[in-house]
């Protein structure tokens, strides 16, 4: 892998001086004056812009109310109402600094107007870019975000800020939260069923509870039209990956609109013994029914058989690339997932200045697996060991309600928004398993037969837990002046955990927690599109997994973070570009560690700290140029951090957290060289990451290439050719000492897209 590393690397210089020139050539003619009309063609792309929708979020947008309110309404809101609340450029999706955000802020401000980093990928750009689920749109298109994907854990796991996994980065669908159980987190996945993904940096228990000191990703799914639109696409790639995906919406009647999407994949995987399948299907209805009410009742569903690939063993401390497409899971392994969620919304405009959201939803998983996780070469035997022989099944249902009401009005004469709302629900989670996992095979690395799951331990209910959450929460915006904000948010949780131990009956109990989390912002402006803002936030993760919290950790305390955050961000160019500049520093407490040698020992200590610096740009070039670019730099390391390894004591002070990158950038270009045609290439560039907290074992940083191109032969069809890890590389995106999960290899996609 060092080898490649080094080519790649090399690799990277050239992109970033081809880059850096598409840069400077046309600022540097810009610089001398205001640009010119552009007399070329808008870059293509694979969906048209999006059209007048009805949102399904529980915060809906500017436009939404315009709709609802009337003509007379319409008219007297749409003149209150900046004309940047929309992206400056069609043509260039990636350009929303001016599109509201409501994952930021509950009162509808945009990523200009939020005292926080804030990120939008529209569909346009998801579909451009050939990014099919939501751990690619969001690793290589967002600032400074990764993953350390596995099938054990869903695929959802992602790093950003120096802070990994589910129970510190939260994932949630149409901003409702799915409560992770044992790390596990498998919807959404894919991304044909989103409108667009939001992305918060930095502490988000202020709008979402406990679980979110590092970040929050909120897929917003497509929405109901009220104007007809149907679109199909098929694909098929290099893996026999074959993908079909439709999409249908519109108006039923003046008052009623629908959308339906579907989507489907097999593939025969890119290791072997590895077949795939996913269906997710989403359904929304929208009902008008008055100019100030409505409802949305949406439903969907996912049934995932994903790759049963853990990894590949590692010889004498790196990866041997014979090795690199073998599966050493047993012959008849199993996964699947199983996720439906139903929501009802609701949208009453009271008054002009009052506003009440309600989210009524049921969220139901059921997941199994069957595998053999753990491999390791015997330096001896010259075998791979296996291990780990684990049979899981989780059943969990989550019932639950979300309202807000929003107050726009004034203060001692100053213009203040006010938004106060409560949130509860109800989790019952059952984990059955074949506990403590025993097992164990050998096999030759290159040449061996699978076997079959076998495990001297029965597969029985384990326990089961009913988790009650409550909270209240409250956002505030005071504009001092027409250039000057503050912006003020608190929350308040209750969880209480009632654990049934269903082997143990003695090792039941109820727990309750109390978490009280709050930010405070402010932002300036001191020209028009140009935002100087700093923030204090604090949040709060819970000790493991809250709804799995085991009998050893019911006694630990939640773990809390802090953050300061100052940055800037800017629209220019008569809106053909975009820049942010973001530091930060964030400081959690009350760390939970593990024995490496024994697991089931786990202690609570310690303090974890990171700072860094984020920035990205964008642009709208002349003669179909577009460049999008981010980077994150960051010093991530444990504070306090002693474990007890072997029953000696080991201090881990200063090193850096498992699976976080010191440094993560991203580089899209997008070329219009033709009518109806279009290239795009993004280069996607990963620091080293250690594997283990001693810091003795790292994954070498790696740079991916990806890239496409597109033609249009008509107004409603797309034709597009990609390829995906363009020069091979071989690299790992997560593992520990003994085995790594290395990223798919080149890939190429040919896709049909055809909007009736």
């Amino acid at each position: 892998m060092n080898s490649v590393s080094h080519c790649a690397s090399r690799r990277t210089s050239l992109l970033y001086s081809v880059a850096l020139s598409s840069v400077l050539w046309p600022l540097d003619a810009w610089s001398q004056g205001a640009p010119q009309a552009s007399r070329t063609l808008d870059p293509v792309v694979v969906t048209n812009p999006t059209p007048t929708a009805s949102p399904r979020q529980s915060n809906s947008s500017t436009a939404s109310r315009l709709i609802r309110g009337g003509k007379k309404r319409a008219a007297a809101a749409a003149a209150a109402v900046p004309s940047t609340t929309v992206p400056a450029s069609p043509a260039a999706p990636t350009l929303t600094l001016n599109q509201t955000a409501g994952s930021g802020s509950r009162l509808n401000l945009t990523r200009l107007q939020t005292p926080a980093s804030v990120e939008i990928i529209n569909a346009e750009t998801i579909a451009e870019r050939g990014q099919h689920s939501v751990i690619d749109a969001v690793t290589q298109d967002a600032t400074g975000f990764t993953a350390s994907p596995a099938p054990g854990n869903g695929g959802l796991s992602f790093n950003t800020r120096g802070f990994t996994g589910n129970s510190t980065v939260m994932t949630l669908y149409d901003g409702t939260r799915l409560y992770v159980g044992s790390g596990t987190l498998t919807f959404p996945f894919d991304t044909w069923s989103a409108q667009r993904i939001e992305v918060l940096r930095g502490p988000a228990s202020v709008m979402y509870g406990e679980g979110a000191i590092g970040g929050a990703i909120n897929v917003i799914s497509k929405m109901p039209l009220t104007v007809q639109r149907n679109e199909a696409e098929v694909s098929l790639d290099s893996n026999m990956t074959k993908r079909l995906a439709v999409d249908s919406g519109g108006p039923i009647n003046k008052d009623v609109s629908y959308r339906v999407t579907a989507v489907g994949n097999m593939s025969d995987g890119w290791v072997d013994r590895d077949k795939t399948s996913n269906v997710a299907v989403s359904a929304a209805v929208r009902v008008q029914a008055s100019e100030t009410l409505a409802w949305t009742l949406s439903t969907d569903y996912g049934d995932r058989s994903p790759s049963r690939y853990f990894g590949t063993p590692l010889i004498n401390g790196r990866v041997d690339e014979s090795l690199r497409f073998k599966n050493y899971n047993v012959g008849d392994s199993n996964i699947r997932y199983r996720d439906s969620w139903n929501q009802l919304r609701t949208e009453w405009e009271v008054t002009d200045s009052i506003t009440v959201h309600n989210a009524l939803y049921y969220l139901n998983s059921q997941r199994h697996w069957r595998d053999v996780e753990s491999y390791a070469w015997n330096k001896t035997t010259g075998l791979i060991d296996r291990s780990s022989y684990i049979e899981i099944f989780h059943n969990q249902q989550q019932v639950g309600d979300r309202m807000d009401a929003t107050f726009r009005g004034h203060v001692l004469g100053m213009k203040n928004e006010f938004v106060a709302g409560f949130d509860v629900n109800r989790i019952d989670f059952t984990h059955t398993n074949n506990s403590p996992y025993s097992g164990a095979s050998s096999v030759n690395p290159w040449s061996f037969d699978p076997g079959v799951f076998l495990s001297p331990i029965p597969t029985v209910p384990s326990f089961n837990t009913a988790t009650n959450q409550y909270a209240l929460f409250a956002e505030d915006r005071l504009s001092l002046t027409d250039q000057w904000t503050l912006i003020g948010g608190v929350r308040q949780d209750q969880p209480v955990i009632n654990r049934t131990d269903l082997i143990t009956p003695a090792n039941g109990f109820v727990k309750s927690f109390s978490a009280t989390s709050w930010r405070v912002g402010t932002v300036y402006n001191p020209v028009k599109d140009l935002a100087l803002y700093g923030q204090y936030s604090t949040a709060v993760d819970p000790v493991g997994n809250l709804i799995t919290l085991a009998t050893t950790q019911k006694d630990f305390q939640l773990s809390t973070g802090k953050q300061a955050e100052v940055g800037i961000k800017q629209s220019f160019w008569q809106g053909r570009g975009e820049w942010t500049l973001a530091g930060y520093q964030i400081v959690k407490n009350n760390l939970l560690a593990r024995d490496p040698n024994n697991p089931a020992v786990t202690q609570q200590i310690g303090q974890q700290s990171s700072r860094g610096v984020e920035a990205s740009i964008g642009l709208v070039l002349d003669h179909g140029w577009r460049i999008d670019a981010n980077t994150a730099w960051l010093r991530a390391k444990y504070d306090d951090f002693v474990q007890s390894v072997n029953g000696v004591a080991v201090n881990y002070a200063g090193n850096v957290p498992v699976n976080v990158p010191q440094q993560v950038s991203n580089i899209w270009l997008t070329w219009a060289f033709a009518p109806n045609w279009s290239v795009n290439g993004g280069v996607q560039i990963v620091g080293k990451t250690f594997a283990d907290n001693a810091n003795t074992l790292a994954h070498p940083a790696y740079t991916v290439v990806n890239g496409g191109v597109q033609w249009k032969p008509d107004a409603n069809t797309t034709l597009s050719l990609r390829v995906y890890n363009l020069f091979d590389t071989i690299y790992a995106t997560s593992g520990g000492t003994t085995q790594w999960l290395l990223g798919m290899p080149r890939t190429a996609e040919l896709a049909l897209n055809v909007k009736f």
